[in-house]
């Protein structure tokens, strides 16, 4: 069962603190299934229903830290950093998180992006 940790900036720990974000969430990919963990929210997907994955950064801090809805679309951000990050893009949306659309896209910045879009693949 893969499990990818967030990388954490510590600089903005008082936010993680006030989200809920501890060092025991992140990405579990296991039995066809994705589940991405940050504080009091989690978004679940079978794996089937991942389209693609693209490793981005670096980001502006401001559209990548914390628990974010995007103002283009409907993507949404568990964002422990700036740098560095995978995108995630569903067939079907997910249910929303915030917001008032279900999610077609989640970006997390887990500590290994390349390993996680890897196992996303399998």
């Amino acid at each position: 069962m893969p499990f990818f940790p967030y990388a954490v900036d510590r600089r903005w720990a008082p936010l993680f603190t006030l989200l809920g974000v501890t060092d025991t969430d992140g990405v579990q990919v296991s039995n066809g299934m994705m589940r991405a963990t940050f504080g009091r929210v989690s978004v679940e997907t079978p794996t089937d229903n991942i389209d693609h994955t693209e490793v981005t950064g670096p980001h502006r801090w401001y559209t990548a830290v914390g628990l974010r809805l995007s103002l283009r679309d409907d993507s949404i951000t568990f964002g422990t950093n700036h740098n560095r990050g995978l995108s995630i893009a569903f067939v079907e949306p997910v249910p929303k998180v915030i917001g008032v659309r279900d999610h077609s896209t989640l970006w997390v910045s887990v500590a290994d992006p390349d390993g996680l879009a890897a196992a996303l693949r399998r």
